[in-house]
């Protein structure tokens, strides 16, 4: 149970919150204008706290200083995924883990890289309150670590233009978690320099995207009414079939723990 005064606390930072932080940026969630209430940030805050917590256990334990850090920012199960977003949590030299990861600018078709702490990736209108981890190896600790700290190789891979449906194997848009991908080829392997190298790498490791069952009448609602929604990157005997593939978040973790590339998934609920 909250103790009172904490919860007075928190229903006044929803009220500041609500006035000086408008909704921006997003992904893998909704982009209506809807106000945090103080019970959302509270369990916001609460699932912060309890992944460091979480996160520093794993580094007393492994020494993992890098973890691949998921959650649920919108209802995906009519499509079988549980997770919609993710993103690179690093821990600093100060102490705090630290999310590096790609936003939708809300309303527009470009993207961009942030750097939050805990609390700020999930207080992001979350559909459900849970998070989820996967280790990646020892050998990849250090070099991504290296990379997500570097202010010019952490943003060498990033594509302005955002598509949220973007196709894994083109470079014309790139979604959140296909950044996110294609920057541990970038770390995993010194010879990738590329967008196209780095998907090279992934294809050879035996990367496998969802498929998404989109009929035509979907995929025009969807390009009419969302600016960070196209289809024109996807190789038309696909999309005419209504097949199309995006980097999704569960697929990201099934292919980590299948290529030996990472541990077991790990996950914290309310």
């Amino acid at each position: 149970m909250t103790h009172p005064f904490l919860r007075l606390w928190l229903a006044v930072l929803a009220a500041v919150w609500a006035l000086l932080v408008p909704p921006a940026a997003h992904a893998g969630r909704s982009c209506e204008a809807t106000p945090l209430t103080a019970r959302a940030i509270e369990q916001g805050m609460n699932l912060a706290l309890r992944t460091s917590q979480a996160l520093d256990a794993e580094h007393a334990r492994s020494g993992a200083r890098v973890v691949v850090l998921a959650r649920a920012g919108q209802d995906l199960s009519k499509y079988q995924l549980r997770y919609s977003h993710l993103g690179w949590a690093y821990k600093t030299a100060e102490g705090p883990w630290r999310v590096l990861h790609k936003l939708n600018s809300c309303g527009s078709a470009e993207g961009a890289l942030y750097r939050q702490g805990l609390g700020e990736f999930f207080l992001d209108d979350l559909w459900r309150f849970e998070a989820a981890w996967m280790v990646p190896t020892p050998a990849l600790q250090a070099p991504l670590h290296a990379l997500l700290t570097d202010p010019s190789r952490s943003t060498a891979l990033n594509t302005r233009a955002y598509n949220m449906l973007s196709y894994p194997w083109a470079t014309r848009y790139q979604q959140s978690n296909q950044w996110a991908l294609e920057t541990l080829a970038a770390a995993a392997e010194p010879g990738v320099g590329s967008r196209e190298q780095a998907q090279a790498w992934l294809r050879f490791k035996g990367y496998q995207p969802t498929t998404l069952q989109l009929g035509a009448l979907t995929r025009l609602g969807a390009r009419v009414s969302s600016a960070h929604i196209a289809f024109d990157d996807h190789p038309n005997e696909k999309r005419f079939a209504d097949r199309i593939e995006t980097v999704t978040v569960d697929s990201v973790f099934v292919w980590l723990e299948r290529a030996g590339l990472g541990g077991s998934m790990q996950r914290l609920s309310p």
